[in-house]
């Protein structure tokens, strides 16, 4: 819901950061690969308990994730840079909640359960309607810039990050803050649901 907002505050930085990626010889596949490594460091470092470094360590996954779609647009954007990129961050987003189950697993566990199961419905969602909307050639007016269509909702990366960070500061509030990550990603299943079936009539 505020990436639509947040995006282009932040596109000038990420665009300037993007610049001197590209002078030194980054391409784009290489910081998606950065910013896995890292998400998956950050999932480490909370399943260890060590909260703090797990958010930075977030912090800077999703930095480098927001560089690596600057880079190839400055370079040259590929599918198969797109799809990298799509399975590794829903690779990096469940292993945050995993990471909190396996750090506490009697307090967390069910709770991480119920926002996995709800971060499933989020992802077939939005990829089921990507591959739809590809077929019928139904591009984004509100991300031109993304690869494939992409659909919004109530949850979004701006608002997944935002309860990471919050869970890292609290983890012993993780179970209420998931449960309740988990029923907004549920009004986003069934906008997107909804919307897309309407869409695609």
């Amino acid at each position: 819901m505020l990436d639509r907002y947040i995006v282009p505050l932040i596109k000038p930085a990420v665009d300037g950061i993007a610049r001197q990626l590209v002078r030194a010889g980054f391409k784009a596949d290489h910081v998606t690969l950065i910013a896995f490594g890292i998400g998956m460091g950050a999932a480490l470092c909370i399943a260890m308990g060590t909260y703090l470094a797990g958010a930075t360590l977030i912090l800077l996954s999703r930095l480098c994730d927001a560089l690596d779609g600057a880079v190839a647009r400055q370079t040259a954007a590929t599918d198969a840079g797109g799809f990298l990129d799509i399975s590794l961050d829903f690779v990096f987003y469940a292993c945050i909640p995993l990471a909190f189950a396996l750090a506490q697993p009697a307090a967390n566990a069910l709770a991480a359960a119920v926002l996995l199961a709800a971060f499933v419905g989020t992802g077939c969602s939005f990829l089921a309607f990507a591959v739809l909307a590809a077929k019928r050639g139904i591009t984004s007016i509100v991300y031109p810039h993304k690869s494939f269509y992409f659909l919004g909702g109530l949850t979004e990366a701006t608002e997944t990050l935002a309860f990471f960070m919050a869970m890292c500061a609290w983890p012993q509030h993780f179970a209420p803050l998931a449960l309740l990550f988990a029923a907004m990603c549920c009004v986003t299943i069934g906008t997107r649901v909804y919307g897309g079936w309407r869409s695609l009539q």
